[in-house]
């Protein structure tokens, strides 16, 4: 899968996990919904570590805590 997918995957995850609202985690990180709407649907295929910091924040964890699973591990990413 790619980064993206990824990061979307973990989005959902993490929305279940903590109760909340897309809205929501929209209005904490700072994202527009237009961006968070293209990274749900898979419409990137990259994602700046810029938002993986937002989503990060959005959710009161750190970049390590957010990245901390096993969607991004080397055999779960495609890299080309």
């Amino acid at each position: 899968m790619n980064i993206c997918k990824a990061v979307g995957l973990r989005i959902s995850n993490l929305l279940l996990e903590k109760k909340m609202t897309l809205y929501r985690l929209e209005q904490k990180s700072g994202i527009l919904h237009g961006t968070m709407m293209c990274i749900m649907n898979e419409r990137n295929k990259n994602v700046t570590l810029k938002t993986i910091m937002q989503l990060a924040r959005g959710f009161d964890m750190t970049l390590l805590e957010f990245l901390d699973d096993k969607l991004f591990t080397e055999e779960n990413i495609d890299l080309d």
